[in-house]
């Protein structure tokens, strides 16, 4: 067996069977995605940055709240661009965490860290005005840019259509849809929490995260 890349569909099958066959519930595989962003994130950060996280009403979003979450109660300053109302029982728990914990919503004047958490694996183009309006300013920022799991707006071919991402945390497993991205990308995949025996029903080597919690690949 070796690590190999997933497409999508594949991984929402993975995903599928580690909460169902083994109760991994969804809002705990959204803590541990954001807890390993707000890692991330901190390694590029100085303590004057300033963070905009960019987030929809999905688990994707979720994760990113929580990450906000993190960041700010590590003193970090975050800011949240809630690209569509939160109405999602799950996201909007994180919301109102993260708003107590010290989240700001709006974007900043200027943003020294932007995340794009808007929208997951079951993002489809073409996207929504309110999804390509956010990007659009994101893009125009001079901000360093990081995705969660796969960049907001990105093609089947792996091209950085809307997100301009310089780097990008995928969850779990190496996605087939990153593996034609710039080379200046850099792609890291982040453990999800799913069990060894979820890997070896799909026939694949489980990532060293007993080593390292966050791979670059």
């Amino acid at each position: 067996m070796q690590v190999t890349s997933l497409s999508l569909e594949a991984f929402k099958e993975m995903d599928y069977w580690a909460v169902e066959k083994y109760n991994l519930s969804i809002e705990l595989m959204m803590e541990n995605a954001g807890l390993q962003l707000a890692r991330l994130v901190a390694k590029k950060a100085s303590e004057k940055s300033v963070i905009t996280i960019g987030v929809g009403n999905g688990n994707n979003g979720g994760g990113g709240l929580v990450a906000a979450r993190r960041l700010a109660a590590w003193g970090f300053k975050v800011n949240l661009d809630l690209a569509v109302p939160i109405t999602k029982d799950l996201p909007k728990a994180q919301l109102e965490r993260a708003l107590f914990f010290g989240a700001k919503e709006g974007i900043p004047e200027k943003t020294d860290i932007w995340v794009d958490a808007y929208l997951g694996f079951f993002q489809r183009l073409p996207l929504s005005e309110a999804f390509t309006s956010k990007i659009e300013k994101a893009n125009a920022s001079t901000a360093f840019k990081i995705s969660l799991d796969i960049p907001v707006g990105i093609s089947q071919k792996g091209e950085l259509l809307g997100f301009k991402a310089d780097q990008v945390m995928t969850l779990a497993a190496p996605k087939v849809i990153l593996e034609n991205l710039p080379d200046r990308v850099g792609v890291f995949v982040a453990d999800l929490g799913i069990p060894k025996k979820v890997y070896d029903h799909f026939n694949m080597e489980m990532p060293n995260f007993k080593e390292h919690q966050l791979i670059i690949l």
